[in-house]
């Protein structure tokens, strides 16, 4: 009887030291201090706030404790980092205060973008002005599309942003009429894009290759350092070729349609509906649209004229020339020298127009042409003593381009690779 007792007594025991064991607590972690541009946030009262219109530096400053005397000493003191005038609507800005009674501000953080922001520390008798860079993640992606109305809509449904959408239309302005894109058509593009916070999105990097299947055909293009001693970068196809051509197929980057196309009998019904010869190729846009210089060159006419209206007119070489007109503006003056792609004008109706468009007259040896049927120089290749390189080089990357994926309607997150 008394060894079932014990025996009672030390079950009780054990299972009372058992409760006991699990009503012990683990005593909480201290939560570390959020640190934020260099600065413990919990030594401080955090303001966050966007510059409002008619909003000044010294303004703000005022606001928070900060008298004018100080205030314009910051303001010599950072000059030659920050102009501080300079500080515009709309963008968002961090003000650090001192916990006591005064809450007078001690940090400005003013930032650029989501990557950039300067820092001024006046919480001391000497002011500091620093840059501060968030750390930027570059991570690869790839994406695939079927093109059902046009590259932008497309681009659009698949949450990529306009800027990528340009850059590849940048990159094959000179191999595919996006005008001339078909239902069914599909791309795949390999590209970078940049984060931080790993979160947020920080625009795009490279393009680093990309297909285009039209008409039955596999537009490559591939990114490739030829000349490290100029460091740019072109873009070439499969075999080495550079899809940069001396001459861009259209002087409107993006979202345009031919109106009507050189024509010796075309009866003009602005002149009575009678043949005159139309020695151009009218390229239809909204009002405004950015007009290119189709080739690098030298402005030698730039004037309102006649049934011109607003026109340019550039010299590229001994052999061509071209000209733009019923711009509703000119960006270029005579004498100037133009690089491929820069914006020479506004698509406008000044002239004998009968809706906003831009003109385009291209001359070979001084007789106007058809340039769309004109067989235009293209660039030079990649140079033979470097293209056993460039074709390993690419190996790897046309391997990706055709492995059989299918269209997604976001970037795949299970592609992404951090970029080295």
């Amino acid at each position: 009887m008394k060894k079932v007792l014990y025996l009672l007594v030390f079950i009780l025991s054990f299972s009372s030291c058992k409760k006991e064991e699990k009503q012990e607590v683990e005593p909480q972690k201290k939560k570390e201090s959020e640190i934020r541009f260099g600065y413990k946030l919990d030594d401080y009262n955090v303001i966050q706030d966007t510059i409002k219109n008619g909003e000044s530096f010294g303004v703000i400053l005022d606001r928070h404790h900060v008298l004018y005397p100080q205030i314009n000493e910051i303001a010599t003191s950072v000059k030659e980092v920050f102009d501080v005038t300079k500080v515009k609507a709309g963008k968002p800005y961090t003000i650090l205060t001192s916990k006591d009674s005064t809450q007078k501000a001690q940090v400005f953080i003013y930032k650029h973008d989501k990557i950039n922001a300067t820092v001024l520390d006046f919480k001391d008798s000497i002011v500091k002005a620093t840059r501060f860079t968030k750390p930027v993640k570059t991570v690869e992606r790839e994406v695939t599309g079927v093109i059902n109305y046009n590259l932008s809509v497309t681009m659009d449904s698949l949450g990529l942003k306009p800027n990528l959408t340009w850059e590849v239309a940048d990159i094959y302005a000179w191999t595919l009429d996006f005008y001339r894109l078909q239902k069914g058509d599909s791309f795949k593009i390999v590209y970078e894009e940049k984060f931080i916070d790993d979160t947020i999105h920080a625009g795009y990097g490279k393009i680093k290759s990309a297909v285009f299947k039209h008409n039955g055909k596999k537009l490559y293009a591939f990114r490739f350092l030829a000349d490290s001693i100029k460091g740019k970068a072109e873009y070439y196809n499969e075999l080495g070729n550079m899809l940069r051509s001396q001459f861009l197929k259209a002087p409107i980057k993006f979202q345009y349609r031919i109106s009507s196309r050189y024509n010796l009998n075309r009866r003009i019904a602005l002149y009575g509906n009678i043949a005159r010869p139309h020695k151009g190729t009218d390229f239809a846009a909204n009002y405004g649209t950015p007009i290119i210089a189709t080739a690098s060159g030298t402005v030698i006419e730039s004037a309102m004229k006649g049934g011109n209206g607003n026109y340019v007119k550039i010299k590229h070489n001994s052999t061509y020339t071209t000209q733009y007109l019923h711009m509703s503006q000119r960006k270029v003056k005579v004498g100037e020298y133009v690089r491929q792609g820069d914006v020479i004008g506004l698509v406008g109706m000044t002239g004998n127009t009968s809706g906003p468009h831009v003109c385009y007259r291209f001359w070979k040896f001084g007789k106007q042409v058809d340039p769309l049927r004109e067989k235009l120089p293209t660039a030079q290749p990649i140079d033979q003593s470097i293209k056993p390189r460039f074709l390993e080089y690419i190996a790897p990357l046309k391997k990706q381009l055709d492995s059989k994926k299918r269209a997604v309607s976001k970037p795949d997150k299970q592609t992404e690779i951090i970029a080295k």
